[in-house]
């Protein structure tokens, strides 16, 4: 073996072992008391093709409330291959992307073309703003109670979701800014033109996204492990049977762990092609 080969195994091999850790760090974090409650929904995560765990929440979220008409409205969809509705679709579910990046919907298109040509996807470029959001999902929704409703914007999304009022989705994933402890209430300032930066500037605090989607009759049920998702759902539909009250951020709170990511992922390159599949729930 030469010393260039004896480098990359030994590369390899050390990071086969940091991802090992991760899943070790991961699984006792799962295993603690507090998230023992089989209300809660941590412990119920897993990746298929969301950036970390949340299919296994949605898929389990939707167990509890019922699938509904199994539709979906995806903001901030990205090349298709990694994101919050792409298990659904293959479940048979069916919806709308909406991206605001050319070149990802391009790749969004050619990457799950069979189920855009079979018309159970549309896919469209569309840069949202909160003076044009509701306009573009009246017309792209399924209907008015579309299932699950998923928002990535990076930046003004809870601007965007207040904005949002021709639809009353069952069930919202939003992204939250868990820099700001669970009893902050922080928004970054409204830029119709924002883009992110990569930086810590971003969205709106847990407790921000808690009190604003509270008075639209959503109930916060959870947290992904890693800090970036939240789960809201129509609170008529949180009793039976139950999730973990209160619904506040101080009860559901996840700091931010990105370095968990490299946990959840395979290890080879993301591919949609043709399948055969059974999910029962």
């Amino acid at each position: 073996m030469s010393l260039l080969q004896t480098w990359v195994q030994t590369l390899k091999l050390a990071r086969a072992g940091q991802i090992t850790r991760l899943q070790e760090h991961r699984r006792a974090l799962l295993e603690s008391v507090r998230n023992s409650d089989e209300r809660r929904l941590l412990r119920f995560g897993y990746r298929v093709y969301s950036q970390a765990d949340e299919d296994g929440i949605i898929r389990e979220i939707f167990r509890r409330i019922g699938e509904g008409n199994r539709t979906f409205l995806e903001i901030g969809a990205g090349n298709g291959l990694e994101n919050n509705s792409l298990f659904l679709l293959s479940q048979g579910w069916r919806g709308a992307w909406i991206e605001g990046s050319s070149r990802k919907v391009r790749a969004a298109k050619r990457n799950v073309s069979t189920v855009v040509s079979g018309g159970r996807l549309c896919v469209e470029q569309h840069f949202v703003t909160a003076a044009n959001v509701d306009e573009t999902v009246a017309r792209l929704a399924p209907d008015r109670d579309v299932d699950l409703l998923s928002i990535d914007l990076d930046g003004n999304d809870y601007y965007i979701l207040d904005a949002i009022r021709s639809i009353s989705p069952r069930v919202i994933v939003a992204e939250y800014n868990p820099k700001f402890p669970a009893d902050v209430v922080w928004v970054m300032k409204y830029n119709e033109t924002h883009r992110w930066d990569s930086t810590d500037y971003f969205g709106a605090s847990l407790k921000a996204l808690e009190l604003l989607l509270a008075s639209r009759g959503y109930s916060l049920v959870g947290c992904n492990i890693i800090g970036s998702n939240a789960f809201f759902v129509r609170s008529e539909l949180t009793t039976a049977p139950p999730f973990c009250s209160p619904f506040t951020a101080e009860n559901h709170y996840e700091p931010a762990r990105y370095y968990l990511l490299a946990a959840y992922h395979c290890g080879h390159p993301e591919r949609y092609g043709p399948f055969r599949m059974t999910v029962p729930l």
